[in-house]
């Protein structure tokens, strides 16, 4: 009996020990233990960082724990630039480099990592590493950081490279490889590392063809306009030690090195493509045909027919740019041609980038379908209207216009038939409005009138009042809308500062879409009838005065026309008027352009907080 009372004894006694180990274990619910929150750390090299003298082509890193190695092909970048492309490889607690180009006496060699050495585990990163040697007795320190953002929008420019040149004549870009170069990161910001002291010149390249220099229209580009000389200074940071994430320990100053120029901004562009040719032509339908060319055109093509008369026997319709024009011929007896035979007048680059007069002679050709239709079906075909689009919301704009595209060019209107009327009452009463054609698009017709706000309209179109030249008519047209009332509307003023010449002030969407623009004049620029709700603006120099944005040409050293952003977001409400100052140089460029419409977005990397974890934990 004493015997099993002591094993019960014993037994109570296990369990009442498990059940305390496993409140006490619940108190954190173990996880594995703690995060790994720190980087990888070189323990050695060969050869050593900072040799000199070095003649090794295979350089092997050691560190202190597994690693790998994330998105090598892109972030890794070796200056001088090499040709052919160097094997970057993690084996283990290693990372090994063999650079395949003969070594150039007298450089110095660095292997920008950036962030693409991180731990096996936890992937944390070793951020902004670079390895550095010299093939002579003298190893170069210096370096040089900037921007590279995009001429247009101001949009941060990644994985593009950035260069230097000793040689300052601008033919350097054209004829010879850079000197030292580094790739941009998603924020746009890029570092030319082991820059010896001298004078330089930066460029930017999409180096399309990895040459290393600009041989392409096609590649994006940008250049300084200043020469730049590499310096270094000391300045104090202050660090913070805090005691947790709302109380601050200690803030201590520390001193570093400052390398200089560190705030190089570059903006990148594509030259506009100048060579001018015709690229194709085509007559896809029997009764036009089209013209495409290589670039925009200054003047019109001129052209007479062969086999048929060419006095007025078309409508031309061409885009902004006039590098796309289509012809549609009015007269049955032409377009019922299968082959019309056209001689081409127009302007040409030759061999030596000079544009010259050239004759084509064109046979446009259309294949006829063959189409075996059914009574029923031509009986359908015969009551076929002339397709007309038409723009008209059920609450309008009091600045819009309606417009109205046609399939086929028309031949005949009948204004007659057109009938816009205002609700007065219980009335409707005909009120005045214009119908005309568009400049540009000649299926186009915008109906002008001045809208009463708040007021209700309707619009009656007769069916027959359109023709087209083809033969057909549109059906009936028939909506009714009401016109916004004024308190339905904020306005936006802007009193801007810093500016050159003519600018032209656009307002974006949320999205960053452009939805109105206004030429800016005595330093104001003022946006009426806004709908209610989210804004941001921006504005470009128009030297040129065309009222479109330019892009840039190196050879005549010009840079594109300069962009600047609003830096805020603009939230409007109804009966509100908003007037803002804006100096567009108060803010620095690269910190112009709202995060919010901003599509390059910063990368950052997932750190796991391991107090965050724990403190959960002990919630539970």
């Amino acid at each position: 009996m004493i015997k099993k009372n002591s094993r019960f004894v014993a037994f109570s006694g296990c369990l009442a020990l498990l059940a305390v180990l496993y409140s006490c274990a619940n108190l954190g619910y173990p996880d594995g233990g703690a995060y790994d929150e720190t980087p990888p750390v070189l323990l050695g090299s060969i050869p050593m960082q900072g040799a000199v003298n070095s003649k090794t082509k295979k350089i092997v890193l050691q560190f202190d724990e597994f690693i790998k190695l994330e998105n090598a092909s892109e972030k890794v970048v070796v200056s001088p630039p090499q040709f052919q492309k160097p094997e970057v490889k993690a084996n283990g607690k290693k990372v090994v480099v063999e650079l395949a180009d003969s070594l150039l006496p007298d450089r110095t060699y660095s292997i920008d990592f950036a962030d693409a050495i991180v731990d096996n585990n936890e992937g944390n990163p070793l951020g902004h590493f670079s390895f550095t040697f010299s093939t002579s007795n003298v190893i170069d320190t210096m370096q040089v950081g900037g921007y590279l953002l995009n001429a247009a929008d101001l949009e941060p420019i990644k994985g593009v490279l950035v260069g230097l040149y000793s040689n300052l004549a601008d033919s350097a870009f054209t004829t010879q490889p850079f000197l030292r170069v580094a790739r941009t990161d998603s924020r746009g910001y890029f570092s030319i590392k082991g820059v010896a002291n001298g004078a330089y010149r930066v460029y930017a390249l999409d180096d399309m063809n990895q040459n290393f220099l600009f041989d392409q229209k096609s590649e994006r580009i940008a250049f300084s306009d200043s020469i730049i000389r590499p310096s270094l200074t000391e300045r104090v940071r202050m660090d913070t030690v805090w005691v947790d994430s709302l109380t601050i320990d200690t803030i201590i100053p520390r001193k570093y090195t400052a390398f200089l120029p560190d705030d190089i901004l570059l903006q990148a562009f594509q030259e506009k493509q100048t060579l001018q040719y015709l690229t194709k032509s085509e007559r896809n339908r029997k009764e036009c045909f089209s013209l495409f060319f290589a670039t925009e055109n200054d003047s019109l093509p001129k052209w007479r027919g062969l086999n048929f008369d060419a006095t007025d026997a078309f409508l031309m319709e061409k885009n902004e740019k006039m590098d796309t024009l289509q012809y549609w011929l009015k007269d049955s007896l032409v377009y019922n041609l299968d082959t019309l035979k056209v001689e081409l007048d127009y302007w040409k680059t030759d061999t030596l980038g000079e544009l010259h007069p050239q004759r084509d002679t064109l046979e446009l050709s259309y294949k006829h379908k063959k189409n075996v239709q059914s009574k029923k079906e031509k009986e359908k075909e015969k009551t076929t209207f002339l397709y007309c689009k038409y723009d008209i919301p059920t609450t309008q704009d009091v600045y819009r216009d309606l417009v109205f595209d046609f399939a086929e060019p028309l031949a005949e209107i009948d204004h007659q038939m057109i009938h816009l009327e205002q609700q007065v009452d219980t009335l409707w009463e005909e009120t005045a409005f214009t119908f005309k054609r568009d400049e540009l698009q000649v299926r186009r017709y915008r109906l002008q009138a001045k809208w009463n706000p708040g007021e209700t309209y309707r619009l009656r179109v007769d069916s027959t009042a359109f023709h087209s030249y083809y033969g057909l008519f549109t059906n009936k047209i028939e909506e009714k809308f009401k016109v916004h009332s004024l308190d339905d509307y904020a306005s936006l003023f802007f009193n801007i500062k810093g500016t050159h010449g003519p600018v032209v002030v656009e307002l974006l969407d949320s999205g960053g879409k452009v939805i109105r623009s206004v030429q800016m004049k005595n330093g104001q620029a003022d946006f009426y009838y806004l709908a209610p709700g989210t804004y941001y603006a921006r504005l470009y120099e128009d030297r040129n005065a065309n009222n479109k944005w330019d892009t840039g040409l190196y050879e005549a050293h010009q840079q594109a026309e300069q962009m600047y952003y609003y830096p805020l977001k603009i939230q409007l409400k109804v009966m509100f008027e908003f007037t803002q100052d804006w100096n567009v140089q108060a803010v620095s460029l690269e910190k112009q352009k709202p995060l919010a419409i901003v599509k390059q977005k910063p990368e950052v990397r997932k750190v796991r907080n391991r107090n965050k974890k724990n403190n959960t934990n002990n919630r539970r």
